[in-house]
């Protein structure tokens, strides 16, 4: 694990983390990781370390959290992370499929980058997950209270947006307790671990008060459904928990249903912090992703290499030990491990998402 600076092109220093895989695994392919808004690049921890071993990872703090500088005043929005997730991938991962996963504002980044660059997806891209993440109507989420309580959950959560940018400390007013609770309360759903909500705590408490309140405007006026054309070529996987206040299901499910042959996994009883509730769903459904990138990548490269009369073209081309959900090539087999207590998709890898067999995946 090692971990450098990338400054942007307006100057922002932003603090970025790779590991390499042991050996030769996942060689050529790169998994780059987008954590959500308040939150940094520890959101992932828990996924990075089942998937180590499968691909070189590169995850990063969105400027604004961290130890990434604070976003400047006009670069709180979903553009400009876009411009800097396409400024690491350049510095980070400059060769070879790249694959991409997005929690929350990470993904609505990743569909960004689809609609700021589509050149770069169309030739590097073999992959994406969006992870408890939205296209767009932000603006209407009522944090799942009903009625009157949740319009005035979401206007009380604006006017703490307004508040938040003139605010001139460089921390949240949010002490350890509140945010706790807080954090307990909205972003997870049954049984937590007391470990996971005490860190969602101390990454909001560490993420600076005026890009919070920046991006939660940007967030608001987000809108990329019609971004997601570009990406309907790329296999994809929507992940969203059926308790998620924050980017509830039919969030997830509009992102679907512009991208029809994505595979779409639902999680009973998780939140919106899947990346820790059911990080072991979430690492293999990413991780099928990286599996199929390798196991296409090696067939390029063999076609390449048969085609420059460099012999042999069938070595380890199809996706030998691919372990991933609707892998292609032989090898490929379902994991059916649940280490997280999430509900995987076993046997429902490849298909569309229309197809509602199961709760864990359709």
């Amino acid at each position: 694990m090692a971990t450098t600076t990338v400054t942007s092109s307006d100057g922002t220093r932003l603090a970025v983390e790779t590991c390499d895989p042991v050996g030769d695994a996942g060689s050529g392919v790169t998994l780059v990781l987008v954590h959500g808004w308040t939150q940094d690049r520890r959101t992932w921890d828990r996924v990075v370390g089942e998937l180590a071993s499968s691909a070189r990872i590169v995850r990063y703090d969105l400027r604004g959290h961290g130890e990434s500088d604070p976003a400047g005043p006009d670069s709180a929005t979903i553009d400009r992370l876009a411009d800097d997730l396409a400024e690491v991938i350049a510095t980070q991962a400059p060769a070879g499929p790249v694959v991409l996963a997005g929690h929350s504002m990470g993904g609505m980044t990743i569909m960004a980058l689809a609609d700021r660059y589509p050149d770069l997806v169309a030739r590097r891209v073999a992959g994406a997950a969006f992870v408890a993440t939205s296209s767009g109507n932000m603006d209407r989420v009522t944090l799942g209270f009903p009625g009157a309580l949740g319009r005035g959950a979401a206007r009380l959560e604006r006017r703490l947006a307004k508040l938040l940018l003139a605010y001139r400390t460089e921390r949240l007013p949010v002490g350890g307790p509140l945010a706790t609770v807080g954090g307990r309360l909205l972003v997870f759903g049954k049984r937590p671990r007391k470990a996971d909500v005490r860190s969602v705590a101390d990454q909001l408490r560490k993420a600076h008060p005026r890009s919070v309140g920046g991006f939660q405007n940007a967030i608001s006026l987000h809108d990329r459904r019609t971004a997601l054309a570009a990406l309907r070529t790329v296999p994809t996987v929507v992940m969203v928990g059926d308790r998620d206040r924050l980017t509830p299901v039919e969030h997830a499910e509009a992102i679907a249903d512009e991208l029809p042959d994505a595979r779409f996994v639902l999680l009973p009883g998780a939140g919106h912090m899947i990346t820790q509730e059911r990080h072991t769903s979430v690492a293999e459904a990413i991780g099928g992703l990286v599996a199929d990138a390798h196991s296409s990548h090696s067939t390029s490269a063999a076609a390449v290499d048969a085609a420059a009369g460099g012999g042999a073209a069938g070595d380890g081309a199809a996706g030998d030990g691919v372990v991933a959900d609707g892998g292609t090539g032989s090898g490929g087999t379902g994991s059916g491990g649940t280490g997280d207590g999430g509900a995987t998709a076993d046997g429902a890898a490849g298909s569309p998402h229309r197809s509602r067999a199961t709760p864990a995946s359709r």
